[in-house]
């Protein structure tokens, strides 16, 4: 046989291996790092009054726990993408426009207190738990409010885009309770009503209910209930882009390594147990068994 027609079907498979190992390389692209790459900048969405999370100090700059995570993550960003002088871009958002600002492109993380759920999976990605809260009441110490049963007529106020709205209401529902209900457009806004009388409860998850009260001169004055045996218990994550795998194993890689290191209990540390600002004032909240074992064995899942 021709020694041409020896080497046309290795050519061949070749040509084909290379092709797909072309496609494969294309495929496996990530959109949010590409176009991270293109802009020279990553868009870091964050709250500004989400304590400890991601708030503002006295000096406008944006701080916080999911802060300081998502800085190990712009770390590894940088690295991945050998741009050691990428630009990071705050842009504050809310509990009602973080989503879309995910999905439109405007941000590439949210850096906040967003609570993995199975509804906002469908839109958004999440990385694994970084934090596990429960939701509860906070009230007045004089008002009779003891259980969920006394919210019967009372005014409720949560905070708008919040999971805390769907869970109240579902447990009154079930409950057969009639309740009037508000919203803040923010936590400080809810709060505010609050402690003005428009509403006698507030309903959200108890780390940032004790977040808001170190703010508050007449803290004293109320208290934190436990209705329902907590609606539910909340997990925490950092919100990007769904549907770019790279990017997710990205995310967790960095923040798996944290957890594996023991970098991830420090960060914890200075933002749950050490004093923070703007009061100086700490939280006291030790890391839970629930979530001391969520760094042993990390996922995703929502609620």
């Amino acid at each position: 046989m021709h020694m041409k027609m020896l080497f046309r079907p290795l050519l061949i498979t070749i040509c084909l291996l290379l092709g797909a190992g072309t496609l494969n390389a294309q495929e496996t692209k990530s959109p949010t790092l590409e176009k991270i790459r293109s802009y020279g900048a990553v868009y870091v969405g964050h709250r500004e009054t989400s304590i400890p999370f991601s708030y503002l100090d006295a000096d406008g700059k944006v701080i916080g726990y999911s802060m300081d995570l998502c800085g190990h993550i712009i770390e590894a960003i940088k690295t991945r993408l050998a741009l050691p002088r990428l630009e990071i871009v705050p842009v504050p958002t809310t509990p009602d426009s973080r989503q879309m600002m995910l999905e439109a492109g405007p941000i590439d993380l949210s850096c906040d207190s967003a609570t993995n759920t199975i509804q906002r999976q469908r839109y958004v990605g999440f990385s694994v738990t970084t934090f596990a809260a429960g939701i509860k009441a906070l009230v007045r110490k004089d008002s009779r409010i003891r259980s969920f049963g006394d919210l019967k007529g009372k005014v409720v106020v949560t905070t708008s885009g919040t999971t805390s709205d769907s869970y109240v209401k579902a447990a009154a529902a079930r409950q057969g309770l009639l309740l009037n209900y508000r919203f803040g457009r923010d936590h400080d806004d809810s709060l505010r009503q609050l402690l003005n009388g428009q509403a006698d409860v507030m309903v959200l998850d108890d780390v940032l209910l004790h977040g808001l009260l170190m703010s508050v001169p007449q803290a004293d004055a109320f208290k934190l209930l436990v209705l329902a045996e907590n609606f539910a218990v909340e997990p925490y994550g950092i919100m990007f882009r769904r549907n770019d795998p790279q990017f997710k194993k990205l995310v967790d890689d960095t923040l798996i390594g944290l957890m594996k290191s023991g970098e991830f209990a420090h960060v914890y540390d200075k933002w749950f147990v050490a004093p923070i600002p703007p009061t100086g004032k700490s939280l006291n909240l030790p890391m839970s068994d629930l979530l001391r074992q969520l760094t042993l064995t990390p996922n995703d899942r929502g609620v």
